[in-house]
């Protein structure tokens, strides 16, 4: 693998662990905050596989890095700014339904990039994606239900929902947003183009939107940048709280 190529790679592998650990992060805030003890154990089960993901990706990227940079060097030891997460997965998780409308955009987007690299010819890349199917399959269909359920139920949860839609869309662009270096990477067939997924992601919302009976927003300002570490504020609140630990006692062990 040329120096190119291995550098478009650990860019785009810190890329999907940043926007994992971020978002488990997120969900984790929940435990013990849930409307209900189902919905606090599924949303900590959630974040569970997130985080398990996270640590895949973060692990294959310190070996393509070659600079013995371990999983947690990678999670606790980089700045605000050298954090490549998707703009969506940081914001702060608000009520319930808030909470359902940002992971189920997620989810529906994570679904199909996980379905596509199915086919990577990076046979890594692939056995992540051959267990996380398993795991996201799930985790849309739980959101799906959800938005079904306060889209379509009161004139309250209708409404919440239909205000947490409008408020977060402008986010959601940034899911897709490619890197220069992502054309190496596409060529070689280790990841799919985002125009596809893109498309995919669309149909997949349309459906479960028109079910809810909620709209989806047909123009909004667009914020993008993430993956080129451009981020809210919110971020560097999350890199303390999950940052403080090892930063304060580099090195220690249970």
């Amino acid at each position: 693998m040329n120096e190119n190529l291995k550098k478009a790679l650990f860019e785009y592998l810190l890329w999907m662990g940043d926007t994992t650990l971020v978002l488990g992060h997120r969900l984790s805030e929940w435990c013990g905050h849930g409307p209900i003890l189902e919905e606090d154990i599924a949303l900590t089960n959630i974040s569970l596989d997130l985080l398990g993901e996270a640590r895949y990706y973060y692990t294959y990227a310190g070996e393509v890095e070659g600079e013995d940079r371990t999983e947690d060097d990678l999670a606790y030891l980089r700045d605000v700014m050298d954090y490549h997460n998707s703009l969506l997965v940081e914001q702060p998780n608000g009520d319930f339904g808030f909470t359902m409308v940002r992971q189920f955009l997620f989810t529906a987007f994570w679904y199909h990039m996980q379905d596509a690299l199915l086919s990577s010819s990076d046979e890594r890349i692939r056995g992540i994606a051959e267990k996380a199917i398993k795991e996201v399959t799930y985790h849309l269909r739980h959101s799906s239900d959800w938005i079904k359920r306060l889209g379509d139920g009161t004139e309250e949860s209708h409404k919440k929902v239909q205000e947490a839609v409008e408020t977060i869309w402008m986010l959601t662009e940034d899911l897709f947003l490619s890197m220069p270096n992502d054309k190496l990477l596409i060529d070689e067939k280790i990841v799919p183009e985002m125009s596809g997924i893109h498309k995919k992601w669309q149909e997949t919302v349309k459906t479960v939107f028109e079910e809810a009976t909620l709209k989806m927003p047909t123009e909004s300002f667009n914020m993008k940048g993430g993956r080129e570490g451009k981020h809210s504020e919110h971020l560097g609140y999350i890199l303390a709280e999950l940052q403080f630990l090892p930063r304060a006692y580099p090195g220690a062990k249970w």
